[in-house]
């Protein structure tokens, strides 16, 4: 374990680096930049608020800090996920040329994408203190799902990175999957209206479960429940250790495939 850790720390200035050029790459000949960050997901919470609350007439206080909650968590998993699955394809020149930990560059993908995380969150904090929602302590403890997320799209991220070497239509498939997870995600309806048999499918989601341990903690003041918490761990550690296995295992022929 010493070994991960000294080595981790050798190539932190690298990582370091990683992130930065991701950054600087999505946001390049912008003209407004990282401020795209907090603009994208508000333009996205007040064009949505519009057309679900008049048109589905959701009746949920504040719907517009609801639906933010929601796509703030959804979203973030989308993102990392979508870009850590191009982290080795895409740095393959690189690794051909140099050695270099190959998981550097699923973790550059994934922490860059927890910056946009943080800046919507920074977004959801204005947009409540705007409406005038109730700031709870509890919004102190939101570390809580939000580490869980950002660490099981790590382990999500690893997998994917570790399969789309070798099967390259994963790349255009799992656009498809996550308009399909977001529906059975309770992102823009609450639970609520679902019949039995729908909350029961939507419930299986891990997602749905940290996004509602964060929600709660944003706009309800519900501390999560000690069940809820040990189901996010549990399930944050069982996607963490397969990433991490499917990544090893494969990484030795990713030299062969890109």
């Amino acid at each position: 374990m010493s070994t991960y850790i000294q080595n981790f720390k050798k190539y932190q200035p690298l990582l370091n680096e990683l992130i930065a050029r991701d950054i600087k790459t999505k946001y390049r000949r912008s003209l407004l930049g990282v401020l795209w960050t907090i603009l994208n997901p508000l333009l996205m919470m007040v064009v949505l608020s519009v057309v679900f609350s008049n048109l589905f007439r959701f009746d949920i206080e504040y719907f517009p800090v609801y639906l933010l909650s929601g796509q703030l968590i959804f979203n973030f998993f989308s993102e990392s996920t979508t870009n850590a699955m191009s982290a080795i394809i895409a740095n393959g020149p690189l690794i051909k040329k140099i050695y270099v930990p190959k998981y550097m560059f699923v973790l550059s993908r994934i922490f860059s994408s927890t910056i946009n995380l943080l800046a919507s969150f920074t977004a959801l904090i204005c947009v409540m203190l705007v409406m005038r929602v109730r700031l709870h302590y509890t919004v102190l403890l939101s570390w809580i799902p939000l580490g869980l997320i950002v660490f099981f799209s790590l382990g999500v991220g690893l997998i994917l990175a570790a399969i789309t070497v070798k099967f390259r239509d994963i790349m255009h498939l799992y656009s498809v999957f996550t308009t399909a997870l977001m529906y059975l995600t309770p992102v823009i309806y609450p639970m609520s209206i679902l019949p039995e048999w729908l909350e029961k499918i939507v419930l299986l989601n891990p997602i749905t479960n940290i996004l509602m341990m964060f929600r709660n903690l944003m706009i309800y003041g519900t501390v999560p429940t000690v069940l809820s918490l040990i189901l996010g761990i549990a399930e944050v550690i069982v996607v963490l250790i397969l990433g991490v296995y499917v990544f090893y295992k494969n990484q030795d022929d990713f030299i062969l495939n890109i």
